[in-house]
This record gives C-alpha cells, sequence and structure tokens, in this order.
C-alpha cells in the first residue's frame, strides 16, 4: 500500500487541488485498494474541515485527522505514525502531482530493490508562471552529501520513500521551524544514496506569502542547526569535513548579514562558532 500524506494548516484555496491531484493517480485508479490519503490538519482556521469532510464521505479511502498547531514537521510525524502503507508519498499542500507520478516510482522502486526512497524532477511555478530552476537546484543521483549541504534538494513532494528507511533514520525534527527536509535530506545522504528519476512529476507552486521560507528570515541560521546535528551523525572522517567547511560557509554569511546590520553580537556568535570548526594548526617542525 501507498500512504500519500498531505499537511495544511490554513490553505484551503490550494488543498482542494491537491486532493484532486492525489485522487487522478494512475495506479491508484488502476488499484482501488493500494491506497490511503492522509489529511494531516495542523490546527486550521478556514474552512479546511469542511473541504475535506465532503471528500471523507465520497471516498473510503481518505482519512482525515485534526491537531492543534505545532508546525509542520509535527504534523508530518503525525501522518506516519498513522500511515498503514509499505511506502510513503508526502504532497505539500500548495503541490501538484501529475497523474503517472506515484505509478513510475513504483516501476523504478520495483526495478530497484536496493533504493530507499527515489524523487523526480519538478516542473516549478511561481505566481501562476513557469519559471526554470536555477543550475544549484539540479538534482543528482548517487552518493550526494557533497551536493545536499550548501542547499536543500530533497522535495518531499517529489519523492516516495519505502517506510523502513523512516523506521531507521527516525522522523522529522520537529524542534525546526523549518529546513526539517534539509536535515532529513543530510540523514538519508550520510547513509544512502539518492535515486533521481529526471522526468518531471510534480508541479511545485511558490511565490505565495505564507511560504515557511517567507515567514523566517536567515535560513542559514536553521542550516546551521542542522549541520551541527549533522556532524554528530557522521561517522566516516571525509563526510565530517565537508561538514565542518559547509558549517564555516554558513558562519561566514551570517557573520557578514550581522556586521552590515551592525549586529555586532550576533556577529561575534557566529565567529565563534566558525573558529570552532576551523582546521586544526599543525605545528611546523
Amino acid at each position: 500500500m501507498v500512504s500519500a500524506i498531505i499537511v495544511s494548516f490554513n490553505r484551503v484555496s490550494f488543498l482542494d487541488e491537491a486532493i484532486q491531484s492525489v485522487l487522478s493517480q494512475t495506479y491508484f485508479r488502476n488499484h482501488p485498494e493500494g491506497w490511503e490519503l492522509l489529511i494531516i490538519d495542523d490546527g486550521s482556521t478556514d474552512d479546511t474541515g469542511r473541504l475535506v469532510a465532503d471528500y471523507v464521505r465520497k471516498c473510503s479511502r481518505i482519512r482525515y485527522f485534526y491537531s492543534d498547531h505545532q508546525g509542520v514537521s509535527a504534523a508530518r510525524n503525525l501522518g506516519l505514525r498513522l500511515a498503514s502503507g509499505e511506502l510513503i508519498a508526502f504532497l505539500d499542500s500548495d503541490d501538484l502531482w501529475l497523474k503517472d507520478k506515484i505509478q513510475v516510482q513504483l516501476s523504478y522502486l520495483k526495478a530497484f530493490p536496493e533504493a530507499r526512497f527515489c524523487l523526480t524532477e519538478e516542473i516549478w511555478v511561481r505566481n501562476d508562471l513557469r519559471v526554470n530552476q536555477a543550475k544549484k537546484h539540479q538534482k543528482y543521483s548517487g552518493w550526494v552529501l557533497d551536493k545536499v549541504l550548501p542547499r536543500c534538494l530533497l522535495s518531499l513532494s517529489a519523492a516516495l520513500f519505502r517506510r523502513e528507511l523512516f523506521e531507521e533514520l527516525g522522523g522529522f525534527d520537529d524542534s525546526l521551524p523549518l529546513c526539517e527536509d534539509y536535515d532529513l535530506g543530510i540523514r538519508i545522504a550520510l547513509k544512502y544514496p539518492y535515486h533521481f528519476i529526471q522526468t518531471p512529476l510534480i508541479l511545485k507552486r511558490g511565490g505565495h506569502p505564507d511560504q515557511l521560507s517567507k515567514k523566517y528570515w536567515g535560513m542559514d541560521r536553521w542550516r546551521l542547526k542542522v549541520l551541527e546535528k549533522a556532524l554528530s551523525l557522521a561517522v566516516q572522517p571525509e563526510d565530517q569535513e565537508l561538514i565542518k567547511k559547509e558549517i564555516q560557509k554558513k558562519c561566514q554569511i551570517l557573520i557578514k548579514g550581522f556586521q552590515k546590520r551592525d549586529k555586532i553580537e550576533e556577529a561575534n556568535y557566529y565567529l565563534k562558532i566558525k573558529e570552532k570548526y576551523s582546521p586544526s594548526l599543525i605545528p611546523s617542525a
């Protein structure tokens, strides 16, 4: 079974289309007992409950759960606990799946049983206009730790996971208000290769004001927390060195940003972190 999980918070204007994109999946239509859709309402105060109730009445494969607002990570973890499937597919409430998304990914995982997950290429839309992805957002297959440290390359809406991956690595870090996908992507990259399907099978919509990346400034503050956490998980010395170098880069960005705003105390805080992870000085003979 495939468990599709949508987390939503006050996004009723997007949610209807997201649900429709799940119901339109080729695989789900051909295997009516082989899937479920869990909608986790993270404390919405709009008409989310009323919208979903209508879908629940019409389709027995849809389940709705309301919880107090705790953030996207806690809501996704709730979805993981409630899910029945061997395969997990998240869909952000503002994104859309193309109809063959799940079918293609299931075929891939069947062909490559060693793959813990796979993700597809995306079509990006900003303010209803299609935009080209920058080269820095290029996705990769293989051992990609060096690629995922600078920025998040794990799009949850584009991924299909084997449930065992979360059983091994744990769920999302609910202490992070954002960059939780960056954290998961690094934890995966430390242990397993990425499997990337070059066909674009999701529509990734952005530009709206309620995106978390717009709500919180200075995302590198949170990325830095993730990197320090990753350093404690890294086993191989070469992985540790990669992480330390990225910590120093993130610190330098933050130092310059705070200095520009005359926030010397904050700049000094990140200067100390940068120095903490600087390469050790080896005395000359």
